[in-house]
């Protein structure tokens, strides 16, 4: 009896190392606007998608440890993270310069093209797919080149309202053309995958279906000049969206058999 709970035990702690052997310590740099920024929500720093996306991280099993940088900046396009425009690429290295450590995993988690699909109004705008993609591409190869280890996760940018018209104007063509980005992300990725495989992965593709089926609970209401319109993610909505990015990063890191 004495032998087999030794055995037991000694069982019990091997796999207890096992695990901890292959808990990973996460790096997380976001690249977006001001949706994953959190620039509509009481307390971005608290409450804005990435640092949901993080808390969520921190529960599951095989997360050790995660710390973020959000680099997500409020009306941001594909066009400004570029680095030859040398305006929000620079502060995106230094960020991430800080951030990185050995042992750990670098993450870009990315979700552009919200503004980059305005008809008017943010830098670059309209960005045809075409040009997303190779925006995309630039930002990546860049990124790639200064952290050859990295992964970089994007995720489809998620659903507004075809009546949203700000500062900016969005509507009904930009929301076409938003979607039409969705396909130029998975060409992205399959691209990737076959000549740098375990580089690029695509992220969430789940929460543009709901941001537009519940766009009256999840979404702060705006008054713009073509009503009240839906953009920005509240204080729950940012919850949710960071909880989908959080199992979309965690699926890759861990693979579902």
């Amino acid at each position: 009896m004495k032998n087999l709970l030794i055995v037991s035990l000694s069982l019990l702690f091997s796999i207890q190392l096992a695990s901890q052997n292959d808990a990973k310590s996460l790096r997380i740099v976001f690249i977006g606007n001001s949706i994953t920024e959190g620039s509509w929500l009481e307390n971005p720093k608290e409450e804005a998608a990435p640092i949901r996306m993080c808390e969520y991280l921190e529960k599951q099993d095989k997360i050790k440890s995660v710390k973020y940088a959000n680099r997500g900046r409020s009306g941001a396009t594909t066009v400004d993270f570029l680095p030859a425009s040398e305006t929000l690429f620079p502060k995106l290295v230094e960020e991430t310069d800080k951030l990185i450590e050995e042992k750990t995993t670098l993450i870009f988690s990315m979700m552009l093209g919200t503004n980059d699909s305005a008809e008017k109004g943010p830098n670059g705008s309209p960005v045809s797919p075409v040009q997303y993609y190779t925006n995309m591409k630039v930002i990546i190869d860049e990124l790639h080149a200064l952290y050859p280890s990295a992964i970089f996760v994007i995720h489809n940018p998620i659903w507004y309202s075809p009546n949203t018209y700000n500062s900016s104007i969005y509507l009904k063509a930009g929301l076409n053309r938003l979607n039409s980005y969705h396909p130029m992300i998975d060409k992205l990725v399959a691209d990737y995958a076959a000549k740098k495989p375990n580089l690029v992965f695509k992220g969430d593709t789940e929460a543009y279906a709901y941001f537009e089926a519940n766009s009256e609970a999840e979404f702060t209401h705006e008054n713009g000049n073509a009503g009240t319109f839906f953009l920005h993610p509240n204080k729950s909505g940012a919850i949710k969206l960071g909880e989908f990015w959080g199992k979309a990063i965690y699926n890759i890191l861990f693979p579902q058999n």
